[in-house]
């Protein structure tokens, strides 16, 4: 590793806690630390909602796959860029006003009791348990990524690695809340989409041009440039199907609902949209260009050969570019981590503090109590997320993807009929939960059809939702009449 591109991870790394300290400053209660005080506007609502969905698989897994698989790898991107358009254009709005009309619901947890007047909060206690079970696990995996860059960037020992790959978020999440996390987001995603434009051009730059580029991929191998190569039905319909997963995915859902208003909702989806589809189209490049520009250099078949194709970013990034360039584009890998952990951390903290703690211990606590708490929280889930992710090749990177089916199926059609349909119950949400969670646990197990669990965890989980709502009574009055409520000042804007 060269002096220049030391220098550029650690200028990066104590700008971003820098920002955790400004943010330090106007985090004044509870609501600020988890929340902004509902004061983000659109640009950095469309960022940090980009930045926290992207991870380090982003510059590191999607450009490995579609350079060991080829264009057909490309189908999980355009089914991530399908449902978040759909959840910017159904649910943001809807779920910012939802939840600022049902008693300013600051949690997910938080919402659904408040909006199924939940008096036996089972709702809160449920979810507050699904998200502190699959964001520790998540957290861990972020670790882990954060880790492995540093070891093959730093060459520190895995322990070493892992501390100051993480040390950075936890510190800054831990001062600043939740508008260290937008803010940091909103720099972090920038970094991101810079890389994965100008990182696809040079490799094309040194290989001729476009065309030349593509002719040597045919040449290579036809089956690289075919989107529908090794690819049947079930195997597009899974792909596609990450797309539901963004209905019910909190550190996203979180996002809209620190917006200072819906009406910032159109400008934050096109800009994020924007993002999404640059940073995804670049990633995928990457991986595709980068077959021609390796098999023009042998040297490196070693990524294959060893299972390193997740590298192919580091390593066009080390070969392209002068090292202080490069230690700005493998800062964007850290930037898609760090992203993506910290706002892990501050979901899950929240649940712990606002969904357990407030709710079943001290309800009458004081802001500055809870924001303590809060800050204590991040720690707490930081360590235990450190402690499984000491051996780098646990299993629970391979629960990555169904974390985000656990999340999608027990919360996304709660989200999608909580804000569409006013006959859903209290049952038939408590329902629809339990449900969704144990579909996609049960057919993890047992893998049937080879259809990824979110789609059928999505579908009972909505049928459930339907059936018990129906067939129970009709929700209290002043459920009813929240619903109206938020209806109305969702759809005139003007008395919002």
């Amino acid at each position: 590793m060269s002096l220049p591109m030391i220098v550029t991870f650690a200028i990066y790394i104590i700008g971003m806690i820098a920002i955790g300290f400004c943010a330090f400053r106007s985090t004044k209660n509870f609501g600020d630390y988890i929340l902004g005080g509902r004061k983000i506007g659109s640009f950095v609502t469309a960022l940090s909602a980009g930045a926290s969905d992207m991870s380090g698989w982003l510059l590191m897994g999607l450009p490995g796959a579609v350079f060991l698989f080829g264009i057909s790898k490309s189908w999980i991107a355009i089914g991530l860029i399908i449902g978040a358009y759909f959840n910017w254009l159904l649910i943001a709005g809807r779920l910012r006003v939802f939840t600022e009309v049902n008693h300013n619901a600051l949690t997910l947890p938080d919402y659904f009791t408040r909006r199924f007047n939940d008096h036996s909060s089972l709702l809160r206690l449920i979810s507050a348990i699904i998200i502190l079970v699959f964001f520790t696990i998540y957290c861990a995996s972020g670790i882990v990524a954060g880790a492995k860059l540093f070891q093959s960037t730093f060459g520190l020992s895995y322990g070493w690695a892992m501390l100051a790959g993480a040390g950075a978020t936890i510190l800054y999440t831990f001062v600043g809340g939740f508008l260290a996390v937008s803010w940091t987001d909103t720099v972090q995603a920038s970094l991101m989409m810079f890389a994965l434009i100008l990182t696809p051009i040079m490799v094309i730059i040194s290989c001729g041009s476009v065309s030349d580029t593509i002719d040597a991929i045919g040449t290579l191998n036809p089956q690289y440039l075919n989107l529908f190569a090794n690819m049947d039905f079930i195997a597009i319909i899974s792909l596609l199907g990450w797309g539901l997963g963004y209905f019910g995915q909190p550190h996203i859902l979180a996002r809209f609902m620190a917006a200072g208003s819906h009406d910032v909702m159109k400008n934050a989806r096109r800009i994020s949209m924007t993002w999404m589809v640059l940073c995804l189209a670049g990633a995928i490049t990457v991986g595709f260009f980068g077959i021609a520009y390796f098999s023009s250099h042998p040297e490196f078949s070693y990524l294959i050969d060893n299972g390193k194709e997740e590298r192919i970013f580091i390593e066009l990034s080390k070969l392209l570019f002068n090292p202080w360039v490069a230690g700005v584009l493998l800062a964007a890998i850290l930037a898609a981590v760090m992203s993506t952990l910290s706002c892990q951390l501050l979901v899950s903290s929240s649940a712990i503090t606002e969904d357990l703690y407030r709710a079943f211990f001290r309800p009458k606590a004081k802001q500055k109590e809870l924001v303590w708490v809060g800050r204590a929280m991040v720690l707490v889930v930081a360590i235990i997320a450190i402690l499984l992710a000491l051996n780098p090749d646990n299993s629970v990177l391979g629960l990555v993807s169904d974390a985000w089916a656990g999340f999608g199926a027990a919360f996304g059609p709660i989200i999608v009929f909580s804000v569409f349909w006013q006959r859903m119950t209290r049952n038939g949400a408590l329902a629809g939960m339990l449900v969704g969670a144990i579909t996609v646990l049960v057919w993890i197990q047992f893998n049937w059809f080879e259809l990824y669990s979110l789609i059928p965890g999505f579908a009972f989980s909505s049928l459930a939702i339907i059936i018990v709502s129906l067939l129970g009574k009709k929700p209290e009055a002043s459920v009813l009449a929240q619903f109206d409520t938020a209806y109305k000042l969702y759809h005139h804007k003007s008395e919002y």
